[in-house]
């Protein structure tokens, strides 16, 4: 299948730029795929679709303040760097704009959420196919705990601040209720409608509510550049899995329970594990580049709660492959789908409504 497949257009005003006044006061679209039936419905009404026995799979990584802000130390102009994965203590591959005036050997020094100059600087050490940089920083004993002083919410570049100090509420909003385990470099979005108050109604109901942690990083938000899906390579990203949700998972799968993963993140650990051992969950870490796309047959979801997400992202290719599986029709309903949201001005992408595939 080609890329320019899963492109839609979408009016900029639907491009959700605040959450909602509550999180479970999102809308949710509800999709069931054998009929091609459509419901519309408010996220705390999800309690209506779940049933005693479920198990419902969230993703706890925690998001970290990875927005830095520098200057050249030598023309003192500026740069905005987003980290995406540390090789070893403040040694970070980085995202970089202006890119063009990072060569390897420039000087950054780095400015703290005042934007005042810290002791702290980078150094640019390498650059990749892709033009990301490799840092290494200087002035701090480890830049990862530096970015609770210095570090800004990572919002995706869709969603406009004009102040810093508008990110205040985003240092909220931007994570779920449930985060545990920071790694993240961009939020598990469809994790961020849930209250605890909610998460107690639905185990009320008899339904096992589990975690497993995926960082997200460049595997979930890296564009396809490539004409064709099947030349598209995925960046790896780090999972974990407890001992209780690996148990909880498969004893469902042998009840034929229904196990239900919010979001995307959710899904590509499941399925990752599922495909390397035969159906079966098995604790542990790992890394997984897992590209679901149509046709894919799944092993252990029978359910999907997500957000609406970009045009021609492995994210839209991840619900056209579960809205059809082992189909490419997919492709079609989730287009379709998505055409009747914009109709209804559903609010779409990190801040937006959400979607439930059953």
């Amino acid at each position: 299948m080609r890329t320019a497949d899963f492109d839609y257009q979408l009016p900029p005003e639907l491009i959700a730029q605040r959450p909602a006044a509550q999180r479970d006061a999102s809308r949710l679209l509800v999709l069931r795929r054998d009929a091609g039936h459509l419901e519309h419905r408010q996220f705390s009404e999800l309690l209506d679709y779940l049933r005693a026995g479920d198990v419902v799979v969230l993703n706890n990584s925690k998001v970290i303040p990875a927005r830095l802000r520098g200057i050249n130390a030598r023309t003192r102009g500026h740069f905005e760097i987003l980290l995406l994965e540390e090789n070893a203590v403040n040694d970070w591959w980085v995202m970089l704009r202006p890119g063009k005036r990072a060569r390897v050997g420039t000087h950054i020094t780095l400015l703290n959420r005042e934007g005042t100059p810290t002791h702290t600087q980078a150094i640019v050490s390498a650059t990749n196919a892709e033009g990301h940089r490799r840092l290494l920083f200087d002035g701090t004993q480890n830049i990862s705990a530096a970015l609770l002083e210095w570090g800004e919410v990572p919002l995706p570049p869709y969603i406009v601040r004009s102040n810093p100090r508008e990110l205040v509420e985003d240092q909220e909003r931007y994570q779920t209720v449930f985060a545990e385990h920071a790694g993240s470099v961009a939020a598990p979005t469809a994790g961020l409608h849930f209250t605890k108050s909610l998460l107690e109604k639905i185990r009320a109901r008899g339904v096992s509510v589990q975690f497993i942690t995926l960082h997200v990083g460049l595997g979930t938000f890296a564009p396809v550049k490539t004409e064709m899906l099947a030349a598209h390579t995925m960046h790896e990203e780090r999972y974990e899995v407890s001992d209780v949700t690996a148990r909880a998972v498969n004893d469902a799968k042998d009840q034929r329970r229904r196990v239900i993963a919010v979001g995307t993140t959710s899904v590509r650990v499941l399925e990752s594990i599922a495909a390397q051992h035969n159906g079966r969950i098995v604790a542990g870490g790992g890394r997984t580049r897992m590209f679901i796309h149509p046709p894919f047959e799944f092993r252990l979801v029978d359910a999907l709660l997500t957000n609406f997400h970009l045009p021609c992202s492995t994210l839209l290719m991840l619900v056209s492959a579960f809205a059809a599986p082992g189909r490419v029709s997919g492709r079609e309903t989730i287009l379709s789908t998505y055409a009747e949201a914009i109709r209804q001005g559903y609010r779409f992408f990190s801040y937006g409504d959400a979607m439930l595939i059953l």
